[in-house]
């Protein structure tokens, strides 16, 4: 609809117009300040300019009314075209909140080491990246979901270390001394059975062959993380590993050109002359590549790969580390704005008001698994997807396992299964309903129909932004409306039942559109205990 009414004024205006919902929707649906942008060009007064304005809009049927308020232009949209929408969308639900925007994009989120499962921090970033993908999925971007797979350096040496230490005190039952650092929990004694069948015990009291074990285990801790991935919904187009990259590193060091030299025998890179805070070390004195080199080869490759935008979800605690990769695409030729990284912070974790005990198997993080487990993928995703990802995220487990309305993806669940509740009691046909016309609706029904087809300015609103919270935010007041509709109309058995339930189904189809987009089914019916 904003989309509509935005190149209607474009056309006649000649420019691109800001629109705004008005607080009070007496005043109409949209409402512009254009006049007031108008006026120092026009010499005029805004609302003399916002008077003719007015005027010029009498001859399109979009609109049942355009006013000028102190300079405001107000537009009601019309019965006419709410109706032939509202039809529009429920004949073709798959494009409903659909463009063709064609941009290739590419999104690379999660990247999380593979040295263990991922934990609720991770799942955040997770979820965060998968809404924004299927977001952008369904606005028409060519758009790839990319895990980047950090599988060298001192995290993978000290993974086989890790299995290593385990197996030679759980199924050799030797003494051992563990390092400061080390991995530990339950997914160690299934790598290091794993490991016992294939390759025998001898391997674990070789030193020589703790990288052979090491970049055997990473892939089987890849195959964990894929699958708690895939239990909470989330998949990956392409996965890039670090290790297969530094066969291009002669290349790039020379595409690299002045912007990186040697000192101390360490090879660095001149990030301060590109506003990081200091110039920063690519090569080690031993020849070992610094975790930044796996970083410019990577997005050498990227960039070389020809995608027109880039997004990087990263933790919170990278954000220094956003000015030495944007001076690397410089000095690589590339245009840095092109890359955009988005931070996601991490998550504390309550459960009946106390602090969440990690358990056994985890070592010392909270699995994301385990919380799948307790409250399901439905809830999880929720819930991170219900805050702006920057900014700190505390919740309690237990008020996402009531059955209730304070639970809000229960609220939202429960407000889809009740419109296909009253479909299923309808004492008039699926093609009455299909039929009905949406015309001469009273004030509440035209506000709920109105609000239902606002899904796809908050699609496109959400993936712009890159704040995914707008979309549960407005499903949940959208639940809202339909539960207060539901007991404030009487709707089976009614003279205007095909009317209302044709209404509904508008509002049901926002509902499991914009939850779809969550990564969530929308539910027809509650079970017993649900209800």
């Amino acid at each position: 609809m904003k989309q509509r009414v935005a190149e209607i004024l474009r056309d006649r205006i000649g420019r691109e117009v800001v629109l705004e919902k008005p607080r009070d929707r007496s005043f109409g649906h949209f409402a512009t300040p254009i006049a007031f942008s108008l006026a120092k060009e026009l010499r005029k007064s805004p609302m003399v300019i916002a008077e003719e304005l007015a005027n010029s809009f009498e001859d399109t049927d979009v609109f049942s009314s355009v006013e000028s308020v102190k300079g405001y232009l107000n537009f009601r949209l019309s019965e006419n075209f709410l109706a032939e929408y509202a039809s529009w969308a429920l004949e073709n639900p798959s494009e409903f909140g659909t463009q063709e925007k064609a941009q290739k994009v590419l999104l690379e989120f999660v990247s999380a080491n593979p040295t263990g499962p991922l934990h609720i921090g991770h799942a955040r970033g997770a979820v965060y990246g998968d809404t924004l993908y299927r977001l952008a999925k369904h606005l028409g971007y060519d758009i790839t979901a990319e895990y980047y797979v950090n599988d060298a350096g001192n995290q993978i040496d000290l993974l086989g270390l890790s299995i290593q230490l385990y197996a030679r005190e759980n199924i050799l039952k030797e003494n051992v001394e563990y390092p400061e650092a080390y991995y530990r929990g339950d997914y160690l004694e299934a790598l290091a059975a794993g490991a016992e069948a294939k390759f025998g015990r001898e391997i674990f009291s070789d030193e020589s062959r703790q990288k052979e074990l090491a970049m055997w285990a990473k892939d089987e801790v890849m195959k964990i993380i894929v699958k708690d991935l895939g239990d909470t919904n989330i998949f990956f187009d392409t996965f890039v590993y670090e290790s297969t990259l530094y066969d291009d590193w002669d290349r790039v060091m020379a595409k690299m050109g002045d912007g990186v030299y040697k000192n101390d025998d360490k090879t660095w890179i001149a990030s301060e002359a590109k506003g990081d805070e200091k110039d920063r070390v690519v090569v080690r004195e031993d020849g070992r590549p610094t975790y930044l080199a796996g970083d410019i080869v990577y997005h050498n490759q990227k960039f070389e790969r020809g995608y027109e935008h880039y997004i990087n979800i990263w933790g919170a605690d990278h954000h220094g580390y956003i000015p030495r990769v944007k001076a690397a695409v410089e000095y690589l030729g590339y245009d840095s704005e092109k890359l955009e990284v988005l931070l996601s912070q991490m998550v504390s974790l309550l459960k009946d008001g106390e602090p969440y005990k990690m358990s056994k198997r985890a070592g010392n993080v909270i699995l994301m698994s385990d919380i799948v487990e307790e409250i399901g993928s439905d809830a999880l995703r929720y819930i991170f997807a219900s805050k702006k990802s920057d900014t700190a995220l505390e919740f309690d487990l237990s008020e996402f396992k009531k059955q209730d309305s304070s639970n809000p993806i229960f609220y939202i669940q429960y407000a889809h299964a009740r419109i296909k509740t009253l479909l299923e009691k309808a004492e008039v046909s699926a093609e009455d309903i299909a039929n009905a016309s949406l015309k001469n609706l009273d004030e509440n029904s035209d506000t709920l129909l109105f609000d239902a087809l606002l899904l796809p300015e908050v699609i496109e609103d959400a993936f712009h932004s890159r704040q995914i919270q707008k979309l549960p935010d407005y499903l949940k007041a959208l639940a809202a409306s339909l539960h207060k509709f539901y007991y404030d109309v009487r709707i089976i058995g009614t003279e205007d039942e095909a009317k209302l339930l044709k209404l509904l189904s508008v509002v049901a189809l926002s509902i499991k559109t914009g939850l779809g987009l969550m990564g969530i089914e929308a539910k027809d019916k509650m079970t017993k205990e649900d209800d």
